[in-house]
């Protein structure tokens, strides 16, 4: 009996003290030994003096308050999730990207800023979205039809394109060009530029010599405009395909004169070196740009043999008998399929000459210019032959190159 009640007064201090009364009334001699054999155990503390002795039941007080009621282990972040934001944040000093697991490198892809540097991103970054958000950024209406369905191929020739618009020679650095195609040489397909800046005209300076007695200004020297030289451009772009040029001037301000709006013969000179070295070159177009005869002459003699030259288009200028003379040995010199000299002055009689022994254009455009009804009516008929005989090739190549094998490859019309 007396082991019991030590026993259960160890496991439950509350009935340590009901068990020693409940032995003394037994007797003195089972008081005595109760109260010898109950000294280990525990007497509860009042509830009002529990505050001043936290330890005397630790169990109970050991608990976990959290600042934020709504924390939980659901939010908290992974540890992949804690390395993708720090390649985000750090990604213009260490871009990380062909390193990591596709679905990581979307994730990167989503959260980059459009305005990491390109020396970055060029040659790194192939994802559409990335180049999609960058094209959004900084134009507000995109035609990615014109640029072959490509972002990041139209973010760069819009990008090349208005650096063109606002270089001024003689005052932009072009280094500002030129680092920029080992970036975008493989995307750029098309450079499409229809102004060009003359440079920043100064004051006319006298030249050294004698002034009228009246103090008249002397002779002046005539102010340089030549704009700028596309030679070290066309050369970069290997891909380059199509060339649209207009030597026009938009932006002028209150700077207007006439000679703003020049295609110089510097200009023609070198655009005439540009694109004969570019031998990827497919459609070339020179509009609204005042070529004369003399210009004309310059550019048509740079495209005769060209490998690959499809299109050509000199549409609103000023060519007349002898530029017209000189297309004409284009036609017979070329592979052209479409050449636009609408809006130009006469020429009908030599381009027809030049119709004769052409196999291969399909389109003509001479609208607006002078040409004879009857020279009209000559080249459709020649346009028409030129289309029969081109439908007939696509509707039964095998007999076409059988004939061009049986006829020697100097007979070849395609």
């Amino acid at each position: 009996m007396q082991d019991t009640v030590t026993t259960s007064a160890l496991l439950d201090p509350s009935h340590s003290s009901v068990s020693t009364q409940d032995n003394s009334s037994t007797g003195g001699h089972t008081s005595s030994t109760s109260l010898q054999l109950s000294k280990p155990s525990i007497t509860p503390v009042p509830a009002k003096s529990r505050n001043p002795h936290p330890r005397a039941n630790i169990r109970r007080m050991r608990r976990i308050i959290a600042e934020d009621p709504e924390w939980s282990l659901a939010i908290v972040p992974l540890l992949t999730e804690l390395c993708i934001q720090h390649i985000i944040r750090n990604f213009q000093k260490n871009p990380i990207l062909k390193q990591m697991l596709p679905e990581h490198q979307q994730k990167v892809l989503n959260h980059l800023s459009p305005d990491l540097p390109l020396a970055v991103t060029a040659n790194l970054i192939d994802s559409e979205n990335y180049w999609l958000r960058c094209c959004m950024h900084r134009w507000p209406v995109c035609h990615v039809a014109h640029h072959g369905g490509s972002w990041k191929r139209m973010f760069f020739e819009r990008h090349l394109e208005n650096l063109l618009k606002h270089f001024i020679p003689g005052t932009t650095d072009p280094a500002v060009i030129l680092d920029l195609l080992p970036l975008c040489r493989n995307y750029v397909r098309r450079v499409h530029v229809d102004q060009f800046l003359p440079p920043v005209q100064l004051p006319a300076q006298l030249r050294p010599g004698d002034q009228s007695d009246s103090g008249s200004e002397g002779e002046m020297e005539e102010p340089t405009v030549d704009h700028y030289q596309l030679g070290d451009l066309v050369a970069g772009l290997s891909h380059l395909e199509e060339l649209d040029l207009v030597y026009d001037v938009k932006d002028c301000g209150m700077n207007f004169e006439w000679n703003l709006f020049l295609f110089t013969y510097r200009d023609c000179l070198s655009l005439a070196a540009a694109i004969k070295a570019c031998h990827t070159l497919k459609i070339f177009k020179l509009t609204r740009s005042k070529v004369d005869d003399d210009k004309a002459r310059i550019i048509i003699r740079s495209l005769l043999d060209h490998p690959v030259l499809e299109e050509l288009d000199l549409s609103q200028n000023l060519i007349g008998d002898r530029g017209a003379r000189g297309a004409a040995k284009l036609l017979s010199h070329s592979r052209l399929r479409v050449l636009n000299l609408a809006n130009n002055q006469d020429g009908g009689k030599q381009l027809l000459e030049g119709m004769s022994d052409n196999k291969t254009l399909l389109e003509f455009d001479l609208r607006l210019s002078d040409v004879a009804q009857e020279s009209e009516y000559l080249i459709g008929q020649a346009l028409y032959a030129n289309r029969e005989a081109a439908r007939q090739r696509a509707l039964n190549p095998s007999h076409f190159m059988s004939t061009i094998t049986a006829n020697g490859p100097e007979n070849s019309v395609g």
